[in-house]
């Protein structure tokens, strides 16, 4: 049970918060720092990231959590209390995507690991677009996730582990450009039914 006059606690979240004496903290940290809307900074260093952490559950509230990856861009804010990310192809389990078909809530981790560190959470609720605009404006992009904000709120960035970035991914999907496939998908084991991939970007009809 959600707390009535909390965004983000729940009786779980105030039983601890009492245990410890955080009650006040976790308060005035609500009240401070959480929002609706996405600020100009928001949206700057969302569409910045590279990758993110998705958290998903099933329709029984068992949970997933999986790292999605991308060109800058491939996650856009789309609106004050909205934004999108795109489903690229993977290894066709479908994982978060079959959770959010069956139970919408999810949660978002953006996480600077290298320069400085930084850290955004983005609750809410998200929905599979088939026919979105956007996939004809993402490279390699097979499918669109929209995502109505419930709150948005950054964490302390202390524990962070400073890194250094190498390189992107080369198998981030790139415009006009023939993707990468990934070594195992040609392993005896998985060949014979690994699919097509799915038409993306320039390839869809307009």
């Amino acid at each position: 049970m959600t707390d009535g006059t909390s965004l983000l606690y729940h009786d779980g979240n105030r039983a601890l918060q009492d245990e410890f004496g955080s009650r006040p903290l976790a308060d005035r940290l609500e009240e401070k720092l959480t929002r609706t809307e996405f600020t100009a900074d928001d949206k700057a260093y969302i569409e910045s990231c590279i990758y993110f952490f998705l958290a998903t559950a099933d329709a029984a509230g068992r949970p997933d959590c999986s790292f999605k990856g991308g060109a800058p861009g491939f996650v856009r804010v789309t609106g004050p209390s909205e934004l999108a990310f795109a489903d690229y192809d993977g290894n066709g389990m479908f994982k978060s995507l079959g959770n959010l078909a069956v139970n919408p809530h999810v949660g978002l981790l953006f996480i600077a690991m290298h320069g400085k560190p930084k850290r955004l959470r983005v609750n809410g609720g998200a929905e599979i677009v088939r026919n979105d605009p956007l996939l004809h404006e993402i490279a390699g992009a097979q499918l669109i996730v929209r995502v109505k904000v419930a709150a948005i709120f950054p964490n302390c960035p202390r524990y962070i582990p400073s890194l250094t970035m190498a390189a992107p991914s080369a198998y981030t999907p790139q415009p006009d450009a023939v993707p990468v496939e990934p070594a195992w998908k040609s392993f005896d084991s998985f060949k014979d039914v690994v699919p097509p991939r799915a038409p993306t970007s320039s390839l869809r009809p307009k």
